[in-house]
């Protein structure tokens, strides 16, 4: 089996490429432009098995994609790539409109081309996977939860991005047949998660002294997946999915902001005791992200029942273990902080 990963280099496609590394016999393609979420340290433990191959090129190439569809001849594809913070979108829209919009297009064609070129066999077990979010659904009030069906409505540059992409992916199966899954995962966290997103910069703010921001009076609600769950997952989807299908990944894990801010200020009091008193004293709540969703919850229950899928760690282990992660690789983080992020505050309107 040759499994194409684009994105592969980033936060949850590195997740995806060591668990097959570790736990499967498939041969991998990692696809990724390196910007500045995608980092070549995340693959470090897999870079020298055999199995383990990575291009540098930009998804929106569409002579560089058909390329590598035709050099490494893939029997899955994992489309992973993409941009992917919220904040960033609402100061940059456009990078979002030609990575989401743009280079899932040229996924598209290309994998169609080659797709159609298959012999019948081959071309009858390929698979396009697309992964894609839960805020292409918007927001849910204080009840109920994201289904497969739930109607489209997303809020910021990115989720609409995003929302168009998983668009185009239904349109090309539709119109010409290519064989494509789609999922949509809640909220990831874990290593090797760049910090810009609230549970590594809440980390590494304490870590450094400094002050953890939370949105409005952090109530906003998010649902937790511990990325290895859903590497897990998308890899189980690779293997049994069916074409035509979408599938919610979730982790069952529904938590305030400043709940899980408090959460990780607990953890560190107890693994790396501060001089200067709890964590808990550097949250400072700060202005609201313009447009952002009150809360996200995805049931899951069509996964667990057509594929067997658990995710195996609840909340609190998973974050025990990414604290622990963090305190355990400054190497790793320090390199991005001394460059590339260093916490500054995005997506502000003025």
């Amino acid at each position: 089996m040759k499994i194409l990963i684009t994105g592969g280099a980033g936060f949850i496609g590195s997740a995806v490429a060591r668990r097959l590394i570790s736990d499967t016999e498939a041969r991998i393609l990692v696809y990724d432009r390196l910007t500045y979420a995608g980092n070549l340290d995340s693959l470090a433990p897999i870079a020298q098995d055999r199995r383990y191959a990575f291009r540098r090129a930009d998804i929106c190439d569409l002579a560089a994609v058909a390329a590598a569809f035709a050099d490494f001849q893939p029997d899955i594809v994992m489309h992973l790539a993409a941009e992917s913070h919220v904040d960033r979108s609402i100061d940059g829209p456009v990078a979002f409109i030609e990575t989401n919009l743009v280079g899932s297009f040229s996924m598209l064609d290309a994998a169609l081309a080659y797709w159609r070129a298959l012999p019948k066999a081959r071309a009858e077990a390929l698979r396009f996977m697309h992964i894609s979010t839960d805020e292409v659904f918007g927001t849910l009030g204080p009840t109920g939860l994201f289904r497969e069906d739930t109607p489209y409505a997303p809020n910021s540059p990115y989720s609409a991005s995003k929302a168009g992409s998983d668009h185009l992916v239904r349109a090309w199966r539709e119109t010409y047949g290519l064989p494509t899954i789609v999922t949509n995962c809640s909220n990831n966290y874990g290593p090797y998660h760049f910090p810009e997103k609230l549970i590594p910069l809440t980390i590494l703010n304490a870590i450094e002294g400094k002050p953890l921001p939370v949105y409005g009076r952090g109530e906003n609600i998010r649902d937790w997946l511990y990325v290895e769950d859903h590497a897990a997952a998308l890899i189980l989807v690779a293997r049994k999915g069916i074409v035509g299908e979408s599938y919610n990944v979730g982790g069952r894990n529904e938590k305030r902001n400043i709940d899980v801010v408090h959460a990780i200020c607990d953890i560190l009091d107890e693994l790396r005791p501060d001089a200067g008193g709890s964590y808990r004293r550097l949250i400072t709540f700060v202005e609201d992200r313009p447009g952002h969703d009150l809360r996200y919850a995805i049931d899951c229950s069509k996964i667990e029942r057509d594929l067997g899928w658990r995710p195996q760690q609840t909340f609190e282990t998973g974050l025990r273990r990414t604290v622990q992660w963090y305190l355990d690789n400054p190497a790793w983080w320090q390199a991005i902080r001394s460059g590339k992020y260093r916490g500054e505050r995005l997506g502000r309107l003025a």
